[in-house]
């Protein structure tokens, strides 16, 4: 244990802010971060004409509830990409089933003809991927998301 804290301790004083990534929480020090996507069902092409903006705003607001930072964001007509760091009490299966259910209630409410434009009424694709993100693939990975929109 002592050789854990004394390499954590090393990296806490590195004087380049690149190399210093963690996060310090009560008792952990962490750096966690998830590459998600997830599609609509039947890759139905509905995240569009403001819907899409919605969303970010949504899961914007999710991250300050739950506490997680967004690093990349980008909806897709079809799918969403989020590029996140989180605290390593969630379960990442946890934080999807939060992210869809939230987003899925909210735009039907606010969308009511979007559940007709849906076969049985589900916004989701009940899957989802998830990849584990390095701090040296970080930016990649970002600069990815960002960039979706402009292909």
């Amino acid at each position: 244990m002592h050789n854990v804290w004394y390499h954590i301790s090393m990296i806490k004083t590195s004087d380049s802010p690149k190399e210093n990534k963690l996060t310090y929480g009560r008792g952990y020090v962490y750096s966690l971060q998830y590459h998600i996507v997830w599609c609509t069902k039947y890759r139905k092409a509905v995240l569009s004409n403001g819907i899409d903006e919605q969303c970010k705003v949504l899961l914007s607001n999710m991250s300050e509830k739950y506490r997680f930072k967004i690093i990349a964001i980008e909806v897709m007509p079809d799918h969403i990409h989020l590029l996140l760091d989180c605290r390593p009490q969630f379960m990442i299966s946890d934080m999807v089933k939060i992210f869809k259910g939230n987003i899925a209630r909210r735009l039907f409410l606010d969308y009511p003809d979007l559940k007709k434009q849906l076969w049985g009424g589900h916004l989701w694709n009940p899957s989802y991927c998830v990849v584990t993100v390095s701090d040296r693939s970080n930016e990649q990975v970002a600069h990815y998301i960002n960039t979706q929109k402009k292909k």
